[in-house]
Formats: C-alpha cells, structure tokens, sequence
C-alpha cells in the first residue's frame, strides 16, 4: 500500500540550469537586433501547450493558453529551448501552489503572464516577435502586454496560493462522494472492465505515465524490468516514453490525443478511455491509423482505469512509474476530479508500487571511472603476477599461443 507522501517542497530546484537560448538557424535571441533589446525570435501559438511543445524549437517563442501552469508542461516547454513564453492566462491563479512558472524562471526562461486571447487574432504562427519587460512587440506595434514573472513575484503567487488548498480539499471530499455514487460497481466488482487479449494473470505490471522523473525513474528500474519481463502498459504518452527507452508496450490506455502514430501502430494492444456515456472521442483517431481498440467507460482518469484493468485482469504486482499521488501533484496535471485516484489507489491496495522517484532514492556512488580504474589494476597486477613468479615460465609460453591463435583467427576473418 502506498505510505503517505510527504509534505511538498515549494521551492523545486531543477538538476541544472538550462542555457541561455539563441534561436538556431536565424542568429537571433537574447540581446539587441537593429539596436532593439530584448528577446527576438519566431513565435509558435497553440491553446494546447502539449500540443505546442510538439512542434516547438529551440528558440522560438511558445504562446499557450495555460490556467495554473502545472510542473510537466513547463518541463517540456524548457526542454524544447524556448526563448520565452507568454500565456493568456494567469500561470498562477490561486488555486493552489502550482509549480510550473517556477520551473520556467529558474530555467532563465522569460515569462509573460496573463496578456489576454487578443493575442491569437493578433500574432500568426511564425511571425518574428520582441519581447522587452513585459511587452510583446510586432515589428513596432505593441502586441500584448502582460506580467513579466520573477523569483519575488513568483514567490508571493506561491505563498498566497498555499491558502487555497483548504478550499481544493473541501472539493475533493464531495467529489470522492460523488465518484462513489457514480463508480461503485466499477470499483467494487470491477463491472465494466473490457476483456482483452494481453495476459496479466499472474505477471508484474509496470504502467507508465509521462509524469515527473519518468525517465529517470524508467532508467533505474533496467534490472528489474530485465528479470520479471513485467507486462508493459503506457498510458497516453507514456507508451512514447517507454518507446524512447527501448521497450514497446504490450497495451496503450488512454483518450489517444497525448501519443504519437508510431506508438499507436507499434502492434501494443489499444484500450480507448471513454465517457461514462459511452463515447470515445479517441477511438476515431486509432481506427483511422487503421488499428482495432477496445473502449473502457469510466468517469476515471486514463492512469486510474490502467491500474483498475491490471488489477481486475488478475496482476500480481502494479509498478507505477510518473503518476501522480498526492493532492498537490494532481491538481497540477490540472484534474478537478481527483478523486478517482485516491480511490483507485483503495482498491489496488497492496498490489500497488510506486516508483516515483526512485531514481532520486538510490543512485550508485562508485563512478564508471572507478570501475575502469579497478579493472586496470586487477589486469597489472596478473601481468606483474605472471613474469616475476615461478609459475611464469609455464604460464607465459600458453599465454603468448592463446594470444597468436586469436591473431591467426582475427587475420582469418578479412582474408
């Protein structure tokens, strides 16, 4: 069962700040163009920052429509190099301590906040931009202006925002009654599972979400992944995350608007989420791409229907690696009914391992330089150990015919 998680730490520090952008190609960024300071560079606009950071390049300018920025989506956006980024809305309106504008100035990447929609008329995708303070420049006409977002002020929205969390945890209390009501047969007796064809009776399942620290964590669970062979379930763009890794997925859940083509046709088995109703916008999209999907209806969210599908399909072990599970980290990913999650996690129960940041938990302190080091001295030392003991004589003359029979077969081989 999973143990309580701790109490959150505010003040994120990435591993390493990210470098000052340029835009490639284009010999523009950061400083003065024609005299005029500030951060010159082309300009990407999307309402849907998952679907921006896309198509975003290092350098450009990412214009998104993102209420209380979550920690994720300004990852993304701060490893696709952005220049800067402006947002309609208030990266921080309140609700609770969300963690991405923090992430985005302490990555030395501009902020500007809260410049209003009139922005998407004004601006077209590509159009060269100047962002000076906070104002948003086309050429000489002011575009938008809006909040230029620091350490202090960011600091300040933060430290208001802890106040709301009593009022987001009133909300979680009637929304876990409401999900009851609503979900009791499905959390109960697992009425409304799909069959499928993937076996998980009796195996591990690793589900993955493109959370925080997946990668890291993916990485550091390469032994246990090599020894149980658990079954590999991605959700949404955590099919993408564990392709990136090395793995294909043995089955994708999810609403399909997060993953790529390649994953969706990489031969895992596809279970579409739907609405309670029964509709699936996602599965529109799959049998386009010409796959075959089953539907699974629940009010859930995508990552709590992977864990009740395992469970219900007879998985001895859940290793869940970037879900979310705590209240703060939920209403990050910007999810109002966040209550499916905490009673999922109820009816899993003991089966359920969370592997969120197991990277950061146990990291080897012996270097790949001192592995080296060691083997090259236990290899003096036999050489050494070899002329000068008695035993040398005997040992040299079958050492020096091994050696002339692999040169003999090494020479064989190009000849």
């Amino acid at each position: 069962m999973n143990h309580p998680s701790p109490k959150p730490e505010w003040r994120l520090r990435l591993p390493q700040r990210l470098p000052g952008r340029t835009l490639l190609g284009l010999g523009r960024g950061r400083g003065r163009v024609n005299g005029q300071p500030g951060v010159h560079a082309r300009v990407r606009l999307d309402r849907r920052t998952k679907t921006l950071t896309k198509r975003l390049r290092p350098g450009e300018v990412a214009v998104i429509d993102h209420v209380d920025l979550d920690r994720v989506s300004a990852e993304a956006l701060a490893s696709c190099g952005a220049a800067a980024v402006v947002n309609v809305a208030p990266s921080i309106s309140g609700r609770y301590p969300n963690l991405g504008p923090q992430i985005l100035v302490e990555a030395g990447i501009p902020l500007i906040d809260d410049v209003g929609p009139e922005i998407f008329v004004k601006l077209s995708e590509g159009d060269h931009v100047r962002i000076e303070d906070e104002v948003v420049y086309l050429g000489d006409q002011v575009v938008a202006k809006g909040i230029a977002h620091t350490a202090v002020t960011i600091d300040a929205a933060m430290t208001e925002a802890k106040a709301g969390l009593s009022v987001q945890l009133e909300a979680f209390v009637a929304n876990t009654m409401e999900f009851i009501k609503r979900e009791r047969e499905l959390l109960i007796d697992g009425v409304g599972v799909p069959e499928i064809r993937t076996k998980l009776e009796g195996r591990h399942a690793l589900i993955v979400v493109r959370g925080y620290h997946y990668r890291e964590d993916i990485a550091t669970l390469r032994p246990y992944l090599r020894e149980y062979r658990p079954v590999l379930i991605g959700v949404d763009g955590g099919a993408d995350a564990l392709i990136e890794a090395g793995y294909r997925p043995d089955m994708i859940v999810g609403d399909m608007d997060s993953v790529s083509d390649d994953a969706l046709t990489c031969g895992a088995e596809l279970v579409v989420h739907a609405y309670r109703d029964g509709r699936a916008p996602g599965l529109k999209r799959v049998q386009d791409l010409g796959q075959e999907a089953v539907t699974f209806p629940a009010t859930a969210t995508s990552e709590d229907i992977a864990m009740l599908l395992a469970d219900e399909k007879g998985a001895t072990l859940i290793v869940a690696v970037g879900t979310h599970a705590n209240m703060v980290e939920f209403l990050d990913k910007g999810r109002a009914g966040m209550a499916s999650t905490f009673l999922t996690r109820l009816r899993v129960g003991s089966k359920l391992v969370d592997a969120k940041g197991v990277s950061r938990l146990y990291r080897s302190r012996i270097s790949t330089w001192s592995l080296l080091f060691l083997a090259l001295a236990t290899l003096l030392v036999m050489i050494v150990a070899v002329f000068v003991s008695p035993a040398g004589d005997i040992i040299r003359p079958l050492l020096a015919e091994q050696w002339h029979a692999f040169l003999y077969w090494l020479t064989g081989l190009f000849s």
